[in-house]
């Protein structure tokens, strides 16, 4: 088995030190193949939920189950939130399709539990890193669906003053720190972020911790496991959380990684993981507060999969043809929404009016948020290189000497003005 001892009294020590644990979901180098099964089972039940199967393309995900712990006003909080995300995406989809957002636009329709279910385990003074689909993710970090909308339009109102679009949200006082367009790109600087902590606050309950997101296929890349390498031998707060929808754009999970599954990708560096169903807000969020709490107090770096399912193609413009013809006639059954809500009403915590109204208020929401965004102006030409560097600098781009293209007064004055034709 990849990882595992050659030494008994070695191995002796490390199945002995990982059963101790009190979180009996993580799994360590050195197990037994009974043991990681008996790991796997330990793992669902600590979440709430069943251990999913190994997922494809066509698989279909467990229905949300009520989870006992969530009470009656914070599960009708989190259908409230993934209902007004659900909203968003469906309508910034349509915006794409009237040219009203340019560039790659990635929804995250389908994976709305998840991001709920994620973002109520931050803390405020907790960090997120996320990858390009992160639309929901900066909703449900508190910057407004106006905002967001706005930097969908490239607007000088967005998150991030119209100069990043889709796949850059960033907001430093909710401590969002993007949005990354290159595939991987946010690792590093998330394990950066783990290791500043480590040199700012000492381990315990109330201390601060990172979380890293990512999408399936960017396990496979190199900074993937530098930084986790670098995460357990300097024993970083940092939580990796891998969104497995099945496809890294168009490859199935099983097609593209050797060990399909995804939690155990930890194993070489002795980083524990766990599989959680990304369909249950509420078994999401326990799984992730679980591992948040274990990097904050003991240093314990993690890896959180998240079994999920994306209901569009990998983009906007993606017709999804290598999905067949059976899987996209399933598709309404991968929606985790109708489950959830009907849950809701089924346990008397919402009634039909109720829920609608919920809906309606989305609607209304993000209708306000297109408004805000269409009257939002576009940024200024002289803000183009405001953010190229951290502070300023004396040779910033636009301050070059003897810059043909850029000479000095560019942005204040038109080009030929005051001159005679």
């Amino acid at each position: 088995m990849a990882g595992r001892t050659q030494d008994p009294q070695r191995e002796k020590k490390a199945a002995s030190s990982g059963s101790a644990r009190a979180d009996g979901a993580k799994t360590t180098t050195g197990r037994t193949k009974t043991g990681q099964a008996s790991t796997r089972a330990r793992s669902a039940a600590s979440a709430g939920t069943k251990a999913p199967p190994k997922k494809s393309a066509g698989a279909k995900p467990p229905t949300a189950k009520k989870v006992t712990g969530a009470d009656a006003a914070t599960r009708v909080d989190y259908y409230r939130e993934m209902a007004l995300i659900r909203e968003f995406e469906q309508r910034a989809g349509e915006m794409y399709q009237r040219a009203k957002i340019g560039g790659y636009c990635h929804l995250n329709l389908g994976e709305e539990p998840t991001v709920v279910g994620l973002m109520t385990a931050l803390r405020p003074t907790d960090y997120l890193f996320t990858n390009y689909r992160d639309h929901g993710y900066a909703i449900a970090r508190g910057m407004g669906a106006d905002r967001v909308m706005a930097e969908l339009f490239g607007r000088s109102d967005g998150v991030s003053k119209g100069l990043g679009g889709s796949m850059h949200m960033y907001d430093a006082s909710k401590r969002m720190l993007g949005g990354y367009g290159i595939v991987g790109g946010q690792i590093p600087p998330a394990t950066g972020a783990a290791l500043a902590l480590t040199l700012q606050q000492k381990p315990g309950p109330d201390a601060d911790a990172v979380m890293c997101q990512m999408g399936d296929g960017t396990t496979n890349i190199g900074a993937f496991h530098e930084a986790l390498n670098i995460a357990a031998i300097w024993k970083l707060p940092i939580v990796y959380v891998i969104i497995n929808n099945g496809l890294g754009m168009a490859t199935t999970v099983e097609a593209a990684s050797g060990e399909p599954e995804l939690y155990k990708r930890g194993c070489s560096y002795r980083i524990p993981g766990r599989r959680v169903d990304g369909s249950d807000p509420e078994a999401v969020r326990q799984a992730a507060d679980e591992m948040l709490n274990d990097a904050r107090e003991n240093r314990q770096p993690g890896i959180l999969e998240v079994m999920s399912y994306r209901l569009r193609g990998h983009s906007v413009v993606d017709p999804a043809r290598y999905r067949s013809k059976e899987e996209v006639a399933e598709l309404k059954e991968h929606d985790p929404l109708p489950p959830y809500r009907a849950q809701l009403v089924a346990d008397g915590l919402l009634d039909e009016k109720q829920a609608e109204k919920i809906e309606g208020d989305a609607a209304k929401q993000v209708a306000d948020a297109i408004a805000f965004a269409d009257s939002s102006p576009e940024p200024a030409a002289s803000t183009l290189f405001d953010f190229t560097y951290a502070t300023d600098v004396p040779n910033a781009s636009r301050l070059m000497p003897g810059d043909p293209v850029l000479p000095a007064g560019w942005d204040r004055e038109p080009v030929g003005a005051g001159k005679e034709a």
